[in-house]
């Protein structure tokens, strides 16, 4: 079965839907893999509804929604802003979060919004793309492998009370 993938650029007032969205998704992806504790304590201190509907203003940030037959099933959120400093100069673009819905997982949604993103980097005249991953989220890691990205750096996370590794990977365009 075909399915048609549409991705649109979110506004001011898809605020609510990007929050509850992220916090959904955010929630999927990680809980298996950390403490409950862990988990309510992020979610109810740093990655607030109250943070993320903030973070939809913000000049620097561009979020995209994903649909699938016409069901929200996915989005990413873009940053324009200096990269890490090991990227110097070059004018890049950040991949801050691309999620999936769990129920979409598999169906090309992540494929299309990396897609759109790397076309928007390239629009504006990007010369790269970065992110950062959790080195357990092995799955997120093979993806990205997939789409030529390396691995350059490491951050540290904070979830919870937990510290964690992110590695911090890149793609030149």
């Amino acid at each position: 079965m075909n399915r048609q993938v549409t991705i649109r650029e979110a506004t001011i007032y898809d605020a609510g839907t990007i929050a509850d969205l992220s916090r959904s998704t955010f929630y999927d992806t990680f809980a298996s893999d950390n403490t409950e504790e862990n988990m309510i304590i992020f979610m109810s201190r740093q990655f607030t509804r109250d943070a993320l509907l903030a973070e939809v203003g913000i000049r620097s940030n561009l979020f995209f929604l994903a649909y699938c037959d016409g069901e929200l099933a996915g989005y990413v959120k873009l940053r324009e802003s200096k990269g890490p400093p090991e990227l110097k100069e070059v004018p890049t673009m950040e991949i801050a979060r691309l999620y999936v819905v769990k129920s979409m997982l598999g169906k090309g949604i992540g494929r299309a919004l990396m897609k759109y993103s790397l076309d928007i980097a390239r629009s504006r005249q990007k010369k790269a793309v970065w992110l950062a991953v959790w080195e357990k989220n092995e799955r997120a890691m093979r993806f990205y492998t997939q789409w030529g990205f390396t691995t350059f750096s490491k951050q540290v996370f904070v979830l919870g009370t937990d510290l964690q590794n992110d590695w911090i990977m890149k793609k030149e365009l």
